[in-house]
């Protein structure tokens, strides 16, 4: 398994790395993103809808009471909060899977509440708090087209891919 590491200063960097991530991800992709509250996550997610092409006038919001957010961009962006949900009965009584394997490209915060309704091939990004403004992005790439992802994320770039 390989991972890179990028440290972030600050909510602009987290915009940028969402934003160029966003640009590369393809209908089906999946993104487990994972932290704790306030690590960037959110930040991160309205970077990607910008990668994606959802219009900037465009609120990108956690929707942590609806679950589940629509951004039409190049390809459908698909934005869950999992927060309030507690495993995968949830997730099934719900019919996210039907999300999961779809057009679009799902990025779901909270994706720890997932276990066996993961997909097997996924992107997993963790933001951990490395100060005030800092916080460290760690990309596990899960199958070969998260490896290949990463490789366009961060070309030749030393950050441990």
């Amino acid at each position: 398994m390989r991972m890179s590491t990028f440290s972030s200063r600050n909510t602009r960097e987290t915009l940028d790395l969402g934003e160029r991530l966003g640009r590369l991800l393809q209908p089906g992709d999946f993104v487990a993103l994972v932290g704790d509250l306030g690590s960037g996550k959110t930040h991160f997610v309205q970077g990607i809808a910008l990668g994606m092409g959802v219009p900037s006038d465009i609120c990108v919001s956690s929707p942590s009471y609806t679950l589940l957010n629509e951004y039409a961009g190049r390809v459908p962006l698909y934005h869950f909060d999992l927060y309030r949900l507690h495993g995968d009965a949830d997730i099934l009584d719900l019919g996210f899977e039907e999300y999961f394997y779809g057009r679009g490209a799902c990025v779901v915060e909270w994706a720890d509440r997932l276990s066996s309704e993961m997909p097997e091939e996924h992107l997993l990004i963790t933001f951990t708090h490395e100060g005030e403004t800092v916080r460290n992005i760690t990309f596990r790439p899960e199958g070969s087209r998260y490896l290949a992802l990463l490789r366009d994320l961060f070309p030749v770039s030393g950050k441990n891919i």
